[in-house]
């Protein structure tokens, strides 16, 4: 009786950002919006890298990565907020639970050595440039983008196996708008230190060292660039460098202060407001910035514009 009573949990509750109702229906238009606008401007990203050869660089060929990220990083929260919102039900099955925090974790993690990875391609472009096509070529490119993938599903097959060894016996309430990975091993009644090590050694580890690196290679990026003559080439080299590094200041930042800063009651709701950043901001606004910054990029999307109007 006393086995039966550890594991009958069967389902988490999302205590989300509340339960006030007035509050349910504008947060689900504002999130529609802003997943429907992330899916749309990814996608478009994607199609754009795929289809126009003048897009068929390395440096885009990681935006396409990165956008293919994004699109399947915010699917697997928004959809389950955006159900929940409308129709008031906020449980989640364990294994749901599971599975949520397995994809999100591993796409998070993904998302950590691909943005290292574009900082370095940056780096080669702009501080070697005699070397950047022999140095970055398709073995290289294939090997930045496979590596990330690789990393974030070995990290989270690690962190969710020790997980589902763990008993559920209650409270089953998260006080989060998901899955993650603090307040669900909170909820276990069993010895959780092995599970909260690796999951603060992972954070740590997946977080920092790629941020550093990311940051390096902007110092040598920035250095480089001062050191340019001509202020109309340095004005396009900013330009280039500028929107990643919007991306990755907004990322690392609230990633940073989610995981790898101490927990404590008092910053529990900042943490959710820190967590939207990284979770929904992030994917919303990379398709932005490198839209209405980028001029190769706009110059692909008036093309294919020209060219699906001369099909007609």
């Amino acid at each position: 009786m006393e086995e039966d009573n550890e594991t009958s949990v069967a389902t988490f509750t999302l205590l989300g950002f509340g339960n006030d109702s007035k509050f349910q229906i504008p947060l689900f238009l504002v999130f529609l919006i802003i997943y429907n606008m992330t899916i749309t401007g990814n996608i478009i990203i994607i199609v754009l890298v795929a289809f126009d050869h003048h897009l068929h660089t390395p440096m885009y060929f990681f935006l396409g990565n990165l956008s293919f990220l994004e699109t399947c990083y915010t699917s697997t929260l928004l959809p389950r907020m955006l159900a929940s919102f409308l129709t008031g039900d906020s449980t989640i099955s364990v294994g749901g639970c599971f599975t949520q925090l397995y994809w999100f974790g591993s796409l998070v993690v993904a998302e950590c050595y691909l943005l290292a990875a574009m900082s370095y391609d940056r780096y080669l472009a702009i501080c070697k440039p005699l070397h950047y096509a022999t140095l970055m070529n398709g073995r290289l490119c294939f090997l930045l983008s496979a590596v990330p993938w690789l990393c974030g599903t070995a990290v989270m097959t690690l962190v969710i196996s020790l997980m589902s060894q763990l008993n559920y016996c209650g409270p089953h309430e998260i006080d989060h708008f998901f899955c993650e990975l603090t307040p669900v091993i909170s909820l276990s009644c069993s010895d959780t230190t092995l599970v909260t090590l690796v999951g603060l050694t992972v954070s740590v580890i997946d977080t920092i060292p790629s941020c550093v690196l990311t940051m390096v290679s902007y110092v040598c990026i920035i250095a480089t660039i001062l050191r340019i003559p001509s202020s109309t080439e340095r004005k396009k080299a900013f330009s280039t460098c500028s929107s990643h590094l919007i991306v990755v200041s907004v990322f690392y930042g609230s990633l940073i202060f989610v995981y790898a800063l101490p927990k404590k009651e008092a910053l529990r709701e900042i943490d959710k407001v820190f967590s939207v950043f990284y979770t929904v901001l992030t994917p919303l606004i990379n398709p932005l910035i490198y839209s209405l910054r980028n001029k190769e990029v706009k110059d692909a999307l008036r093309r294919a514009i020209n060219k699906y109007q001369g099909s007609k």
